[in-house]
């Protein structure tokens, strides 16, 4: 047997790892790892157009997956490039390897060309950054970074100089048993203890949960059941708790709606489950708090706790719901749906009047056709901006669909490179791209990736011609919008001229056939439909804080954007409430 060199054994670990693919745009440095995945059975190049894309292909993979994924890049400006998609996928917490090629080993720190310090400028985005100077840390350090990775929930990098790469692997280098999965954590007793007399003296208590709640549904609803407890969420916990939910009193944020913000400030005690959600601003700070999440370092970073309790979301719901007492009194948990039914009502018409006649064609109205004709289990990747506000309001969780976006970094121009992630993972599925105008152009370049690998991602795009949330901002504050608007091209002639389908829509009546012919078409295709850049009003009560940085506002002042088929929800969710 021939004798590997370090790419080969880099490579061969990156698939004991479970690794099927690698992302990434080659470049002379990184040769010899490419050309090692070339002769690879195990694993395949995804070669990318921008860096980025590859990082947030990568990054959207892993959330797909819940599995180690890797992304490359080639010295200096080629692993620089993979910052931004790194950054979000460590805040998601996607279990991500980067490889960061280096200049020649001898000419580090003397100012070459293309000289960079990769171990050091993504410790920032990473659990793990470390440079390898000999074949003999090989494969200790890339096992190191991959139980970082996995282990803790987010991204681990590499850095590997080119010429070490094709040096002889070291003979006899222990190979160690890989972890590529994370246990349950199961808090102590003292804490549920703790936790269960807080519960039992409360008469009112609120459920809110994050992403941190996935795959505990069932446990969230028998436990909010027995305590008579309202369940809002925050958006990336919109996924796993708002279907089959007969206590959602929706979400809160700034892109919120319902009846989430009072619930979680006019009960006794709000339990944070699963959730780092950022924006203390929406949390009170007059009521009792416990806070449970697997991850110790978010415990108490947003609100001042009573009890914080380090466990699994579904693993602590399973202690808890024995041992709590069930409560009889409802008129919180009822109240609150009422509350959330009335807000529901009061915005859900914004949408309704001759939207299938209205030119430029209502957003809102893009989202909900698109919600009703998408299937059952569709991933869905939005672009940050007003893209997250059509998700939220629209966009039906069912238990089978997934809903990804940058929701924790906010970086623009992320659907489209997630979609191919998301798109690799199952050829067969539907994954549907929501992108912004703004956020498609700024990475347009990887449409052609689309192309050239065949994926059939499905493209949206709210063509609006501006940088909607950005002119939103200036509004509010007073400013009058300058440097947002966008001269666009016909984009499905575009698509058209690189090989896909491509269908523009300047009509409501044309919608559904549009989307129609993109669904069935095997390839990929572009629906470039032609919105209104006015479509978000703002309620004069709304102040320019509350919009800048999603940050300071109260959910209780609902943007008069509508609210698809929550409203619905909501309505069937009364037939709970006792008659008097």
């Amino acid at each position: 047997m021939a004798k590997q060199n370090v790419a080969e054994q880099f490579v061969d670990i990156l698939t004991r790892a479970g690794v099927k693919r690698l992302y990434g745009v080659v470049g002379d440095s990184l040769n010899p790892v490419v050309d090692a995945v070339r002769r690879h059975s195990g694993i395949e190049w995804v070669h990318v157009r921008h860096e980025e894309t590859a990082a947030f292909a990568a990054g959207a993979e892993a959330q797909i997956t819940g599995k180690l994924t890797a992304c490359a890049g080639s010295c200096g400006p080629g692993n620089l490039h993979l910052i931004n998609g790194l950054y979000d996928a460590h805040r998601s917490a996607a279990p991500v390897l980067a490889l960061a090629s280096q200049i020649p080993s001898s000419e580090i720190g003397l100012g070459f060309f293309q000289e960079t310090h990769p171990d050091q400028l993504f410790r920032e985005c990473s659990h793990y950054s470390e440079l390898i100077s000999s074949p003999k840390q090989m494969p200790r350090l890339l096992q190191t970074a991959i139980q970082h990775a996995v282990g803790q929930g987010g991204v681990s990098v590499v850095s590997l100089p080119g010429d070490l790469a094709d040096e002889p692997a070291p003979e006899k280098a222990a190979e160690t048993a890989l972890v590529t999965s994370r246990p349950t954590v199961r808090p102590g007793d003292e804490e549920i203890d703790r936790l269960v007399r807080l519960i039992d003296d409360a008469d009112k208590v609120t459920l809110f949960c994050g992403a941190g709640t996935a795959g505990a549904h069932a446990e969230v609803m028998e436990f909010a059941g027995k305590i008579k407890s309202p369940v809002g969420h925050a958006l990336r916990g919109k996924e796993w708790i708002q279907y089959d939910n007969p206590y959602d009193v929706g979400m809160s944020g700034l892109l919120g709606y319902g009846a989430a913000y009072e619930a979680t400030h006019e009960c006794d005690l709000l339990i944070l489950l699963g959730t780092d959600f950022p924006y203390n601003a929406f949390l009170p700070d007059d009521v009792k708090i416990a806070q449970i999440d697997v991850r110790p370092e978010h415990l108490g970073r947003r609100s001042k706790l009573d009890l914080a309790v380090w466990g699994d979301a579904k693993e602590t719901l399973r202690c808890l719901i024995p041992r709590v007492r069930e409560k009889k009194n409802r008129r919180f948990l009822d109240r609150m749906l009422k509350k959330h039914a009335d807000a529901l009502e009061g915005v859900v018409k914004a949408y309704t009047r001759k939207v299938d006649k209205h030119v430029p064609i209502h957003p809102e109205y893009v989202a909900a056709v698109l919600d009703e004709m998408a299937d059952d289990d569709a991933v869905f990747t939005v672009d940050t901006g007003m893209c997250n506000v059509w998700a939220a309001r629209y966009i039906s969780p069912n238990g089978r669909r997934r809903i990804i976006g940058s929701f924790s970094h906010g970086s623009m121009a992320n659907a489209l490179p997630m979609a191919i992630g998301a798109q690799f993972t199952d050829r067969r599925r539907q994954v549907v791209s929501m992108s912004g105008d703004g956020g498609f152009t700024m990475l347009m370049g990887d449409f052609l990736t689309l192309v050239q690998h065949d994926l059939p991602v499905k493209v949206v795009l709210f063509n609006n011609s501006s940088l909607g949330m950005v002119e939103l901002e200036m509004l509010v504050a007073g400013l009058p919008s300058h440097g947002v608007a966008n001269a666009n091209p016909d984009f499905a002639a575009v698509a058209e001229a690189c090989g896909a389908f491509g269908v523009r829509v300047e009509k409501p009546k044309d919608l559904a056939g549009a989307l129609k012919a993109a669904f069935k078409h095997k390839g990929p295709a572009l629906v470039d439909v032609v919105t209104d850049p006015n479509a978000l009003s703002i309620p004069p009560k709304i102040s320019a804080d509350m919009v800048t940085g999603f940050a300071l506002s109260a959910s209780k002042i609902v943007l008069d954007g509508g609210v698809g088929r929550m409203l619905q929800m909501a309505r069937s969710n009364l037939r709970h409430v006792p008659r008097p």
